[in-house]
């Protein structure tokens, strides 16, 4: 083999493995790697000698030479002239300590799941700064840019890591947010009310709860075309009877008493059914309801000998029995104000495409599971959503209506004879 075949052999070599670390670069993102490149070379070199200076005079003699230099040479300039007391280590160390373990523990959930496809994004980041990345955008209410400034990668290239982050999140979902059977589902139950008079035997006969079923909105960006003048405005804490339909989510939820959600649906801010699906899949597959057992649902959700919603009216009998109902629904409340409160960007998502922002809303309830699971629980203030067309009643069924006046007769017998 001449000369010419093997620098033509080495040059495939190398071609071949740039291939593999590097999807292809547009001609403008290649040129702002070269010139992020030079950027840091210089500033490294001016980092070197800025060290190198005493500390009084350096800071005044960087702004009169270098007066366009960059902010990591400035950080260091400010740093050297500061008091080491005055240094400021909080986010770093917010880093290192709390995020590193959930790092740590999602990347072992990834790793042991079924899909081994690599995560999106021109440039091959490891898989513990993805999820870093990701956590990021999630928890605080930050830009693209600035993240692209922090991890030094293209903006457009944020889009892609995050959104492959989020594809592979989604399919934790069934092993993550699963509905419990057996054993587990017995485990979980728990009385709808505690006996007044405090017999042993009345509690035979008291309904258990499995999970409390509910759901809230997530505020997004239309998508085009669909504008309107009250979806423009991103701080949005209300929902607003003008807004256009589709500039919200409905996320449909059920969580047991621990607050970990057992079931999630997702659907667009147009779509007013509440429960149907649900209650089908319970009549089709009654074995994952335990004897006697129930779930609980605000009013605009079907009720069933499964599902037991409020009374419309409002008799002592009927005031009793939603009063019951009214505690467990705390439960969800709270679940719902911690999922806000450690997810900072659900307060609004900047994302016009349904199935990007479904998928973000999914990551962000799997990821609530995780989290307890790791034992680390952010507690949220609760906040009253206000009533949204469709809540203010659902379908009824005979048996339902049976046995919820079963309840709430045995509920007012048990205050009456607690009471005397």
């Amino acid at each position: 083999m001449d000369v010419g075949e093997c620098v033509l052999s080495a040059g495939r070599a190398v071609l071949d493995m740039v291939e593999r670390e590097w999807q292809p670069l547009s001609p403008g993102e290649l040129e702002q790697r070269l010139d992020q490149a030079v950027e840091e070379i210089l500033e490294a070199d001016l980092i070197a000698e800025l060290k190198a200076q005493p500390a009084p005079t350096l800071y005044v003699q960087l702004l009169q030479s270098q007066p366009n230099a960059g902010p990591q040479v400035l950080h260091t300039a400010a740093t050297a002239c500061s008091p080491p007391e005055e240094e400021t280590a909080e986010p770093r160390e917010r880093l290192d300590t709390v995020d590193s373990a959930a790092v740590k523990y999602i990347t072992d959930l990834l790793q042991s799941s079924k899909s081994r496809a690599r995560m999106a994004g021109r440039a091959r980041l490891s898989l513990s700064h993805t999820i870093l990345l990701s956590l990021t955008l999630l928890s605080e209410r930050v830009s693209y840019r600035s993240v692209s400034r922090r991890f030094h990668l293209e903006k457009g290239n944020i889009h892609r890591i995050f959104f492959s982050f989020c594809e592979r999140v989604n399919m934790l979902e069934e092993r993550q947010i699963r509905w419990p059977v057996g054993e587990q589902a017995v485990e979980a139950l728990f009385p709808l009310s505690r006996p007044e008079n405090g017999q042993e035997d009345e509690e035979q006969s008291v309904p258990q709860v499995l999970g409390v079923l509910g759901h809230t909105q997530i505020p997004i960006r239309l998508p085009l075309g669909k504008h309107d003048v009250e979806s423009t405005v991103p701080e949005v804490k209300r929902m607003k009877k003008e807004a256009h339909p589709d500039s919200w989510l409905n996320v449909e939820l059920l969580c047991n008493r621990g607050g970990r959600f057992l079931h999630c649906r997702i659907s667009k801010g147009s779509d007013l059914d509440r429960g149907s699906a649900l209650r089908d899949k319970l009549k089709r597959h009654p074995e994952l309801m335990p004897p006697g057992s129930c779930l609980v649902a605000r009013a605009g959700y079907p009720l069933t000998a499964q599902i037991l919603t409020p009374y419309p009216s409002h008799g002592p009998r009927e005031e009793l029995f939603n009063k019951t109902l009214e505690e467990h629904f705390h439960i969800l409340d709270q679940a719902v104000a911690n999922l806000r409160a450690r997810f900072q960007r659900l307060r609004y998502l900047d994302i016009g495409n349904f199935d990007r922002a479904r998928a973000v809303v999914l990551t962000t309830c799997v990821l609530h599971n995780v989290f307890l699971d790791m034992g680390q629980v952010v507690q949220g203030e609760v906040e009253k959503e206000e009533t949204i067309a469709g809540e203010e009643g659902g379908e009824v069924d005979d048996e339902g209506v049976r046995r919820r006046d079963t309840i709430s007769d045995w509920l007012f017998k048990n205050f009456e004879s607690g009471s005397t």
